[in-house]
C-alpha cells in the first residue's frame, strides 16, 4: 500500500477538479434594436413560440418577451386572457388594478382575463425583459 501524504492528497485533487467542466451563468437574453414589432415608442415584442395546451382551460399557450427602453411605459390595459409573468432581465413599476408594486428580476406574477388592469414603466437606466406567458381559450 502506498503511503500519501497531505502534500500529495492535495495534489490529487486539484488534479482531478481540473478535468471538471462548470456551467457558465446564463447570459441575459439580447435583441436587436428592429427585433419583433414596436407596439409604442420604446416597447417591442418578441414573439417566441406558440403550443396547443394540454390544460383542458386552454386551448393554446403563447409565449412572448416584451423589451422595455429605459424611460419607456405602457398605458393601462384590460387583460384580454389569463397570463403568467416573469421579470427576466431588469425591472419595472407595475401598477396593477390600482396596486404598485416594483418587479426586479426573477420576480413572477399573473392577470386575470378582464379582471385585471395594468400598466408598467422602465425608471432604470437599463432595458427591461418581460416574458409572458398567455394562456389562450381560443
Amino acid at each position: 500500500m502506498l503511503d500519501i501524504d497531505r502534500r500529495s492528497a492535495l495534489a490529487i485533487g486539484f488534479a482531478g477538479l481540473s478535468g471538471l467542466v462548470l456551467p457558465e451563468q446564463a447570459a441575459a437574453q439580447t435583441y436587436g434594436p428592429n427585433e419583433g414589432k414596436e407596439l409604442i415608442q420604446g416597447v417591442r415584442q418578441i414573439d417566441l413560440g406558440e403550443r396547443e395546451s394540454l390544460i383542458p382551460a386552454y386551448k393554446k399557450v403563447h409565449l412572448r418577451d416584451i423589451v422595455l427602453q429605459p424611460g419607456a411605459k405602457t398605458p393601462d390595459n384590460t387583460m384580454m386572457n389569463d397570463m403568467l409573468c416573469h421579470m427576466s432581465e431588469g425591472e419595472l413599476a407595475v401598477v396593477q388594478n390600482d396596486k404598485q408594486f416594483t418587479v426586479k428580476k426573477g420576480d413572477v406574477w399573473t392577470c386575470a382575463k378582464g379582471n385585471t388592469t395594468e400598466g408598467t414603466q422602465n425608471k432604470s437606466n437599463a432595458i427591461a425583459i418581460m416574458r409572458i406567458i398567455d394562456l389562450l381559450t381560443t
